[in-house]
């Protein structure tokens, strides 16, 4: 009896992995908290009557703001060490648009802080992480240039918030409609779902 050997295209397909890695879901997840999370007291804060705690939220939101920046880049470089698991099956147009959201996410998760950074540059005022250490102004003071980057900041938070809404849902009907694994590859401790056993008599 001959010894049985795992082929090349078996050997592949065991190594692919099915979920994020612990790095990538732990990033994803401590971002979307701290995304939303700024986004609310953004929206919120905009509204407060000037006062001492009005100027200490703006000073936490420009450190968060700040964080999420150092974290972006973080992610982006750990998603090119470590590529995400392959997409379960799914209609041609459904990847192109779960590939283009993934690239307008990233693209907005620098676009947000960076114009922060920018309008508080053109505003002139001083800007550190934390108190730790300054951070150097990317403008020099500029009424127009705070005008328009502050407007700026405005729309990317609501074309950021409409995104997350649209990635939210779409990740809510893969998991509950479509019963597949794109939702569970980026959930701690959920296993990906067993795809489903083939049919008697179905063709290969």
């Amino acid at each position: 009896m001959s010894e049985l050997r795992d082929t090349p295209s078996m050997a592949v397909k065991s190594a692919t992995p099915t979920r994020y890695s612990s790095v990538a879901i732990f990033l994803h997840w401590l971002m979307s908290i701290a995304v939303i999370g700024m986004l609310g007291v953004g929206l919120w804060m905009h509204e407060l009557k000037n006062s001492p705690f009005k100027i200490e939220l703006y000073t936490w939101h420009k450190w968060v703001g700040l964080t999420i920046l150092m974290l972006a880049v973080v992610r982006l470089l750990w998603r090119v060490h470590r590529p995400p698991p392959p997409m379960p099956p799914m209609p041609r147009w459904q990847e192109l648009a779960a590939d283009g959201s993934h690239y307008l996410l990233y693209g907005l998760l620098f676009a947000m802080p960076t114009s922060g950074w920018l309008m508080n540059s053109a505003a002139g005022f001083p800007l550190t992480w934390f108190g730790l250490f300054k951070v150097p102004a990317l403008l020099t003071r500029n009424k127009d240039a705070f005008e328009f980057w502050q407007e700026t900041h405005e729309l990317l938070a609501f074309a950021l918030i409409a995104l997350i809404c649209v990635h939210i849902a779409a990740a809510i009907k893969h998991h509950f409609i479509d019963r597949d694994n794109v939702l569970a590859r980026m959930l701690p401790l959920v296993k990906p779902r067993k795809p489903a056993p083939a049919k008697v008599g179905a063709e290969p």
